[in-house]
């Protein structure tokens, strides 16, 4: 069992990987590419390559999806939220709870850092957030265009990852902003983690809950707290099936000279 220190919930990382040099995502970035060939290797990458992996992968993984059938009604057109606590699951839950249509996920620009694998991460459904508040109306207009298309939208609210963390980090308002704007339900899903019979490796429940509609009583960053803390309190209800700690987690005071 390994054992981490955290003093900062919104911003430490555990993700294990560290990008030296992190690419700017320019305001004029491709999210949407037509050429025929980008088209077609696209398709072999995601429906082929990775929707394979995910399904294999996770029937090894002892991973169960619960409900996932309540986003059928949206079509698609929906934002789904979830807990941040494993790679590669993480880029494969969300694509299993839409399928059969292609989810894209909003991601921090280090995903398309890596020379060599930063087309593969792009077809496989990467939104890169934008390195300049300049670039965020290209940003949103890749958004949308998905959605238009029935393309559901994939955020992690606590944005950076802890493995196997069995609660729900406290996590800003500022993603919600994405289906008041598009007046767009939302959903969440929730992994949680139980012992296996014959592993120290815990098997994954993920719960999906939802749909969940802003207020339209309320406006600007009124509606998205609003929003945001209903999802905050579902995750953090679901949360409770968690039953096994594979990694410990503890906090520590640092004090400022």
């Amino acid at each position: 069992m390994k054992t981490f220190f955290y003093s900062d919930e919104l911003n430490d990382d555990f993700a294990f990987a560290y990008i030296k040099n992190q690419r700017e995502i320019e305001d004029n970035y491709n999210y949407i590419n037509h050429n025929i060939l980008f088209m077609i290797l696209e398709f072999v990458v995601y429906r082929i390559i990775m929707t394979t992996i995910a399904f294999v992968h996770c029937k090894i993984a002892h991973i169960k999806i619960k409900n996932k059938r309540i986003v059928k009604k949206a079509k698609g057109r929906y934002f789904i939220y979830g807990n941040h606590t494993m790679m590669p699951m993480d880029a494969y839950v969300p694509n299993l709870i839409g399928f059969p249509r292609k989810s894209f996920i909003i991601v921090n620009p280090d995903a398309v850092s890596l020379r060599g694998v930063a087309w593969f991460v792009k077809m496989s459904g990467s939104l890169p957030v934008p390195s300049k508040i300049s670039g965020l109306k290209n940003f949103m207009n890749a958004i949308e265009r998905r959605v238009k298309h029935h393309h559901p939208i994939v955020i992690y609210p606590e944005a950076h990852i802890w493995p196997y963390y069995t609660k729900i980090r406290p996590f800003k308002s500022t993603s919600f902003r994405y289906p008041i704007k598009l007046d767009k339900p939302a959903y969440c899903f929730t992994t949680t983690y139980q012992k296996r019979r014959f592993s120290n490796k815990p098997k994954m429940t993920v719960y999906v809950d939802g749909p969940f509609y802003f207020d339209k009583n309320l406006k600007g960053k009124q509606a998205e707290e609003e929003l945001r803390n209903r999802i905050y309190n579902c995750m953090v209800e679901r949360s409770k099936n968690s039953t096994y700690e594979y990694f410990k987690y503890y906090k520590v005071d640092v004090k400022n000279d």
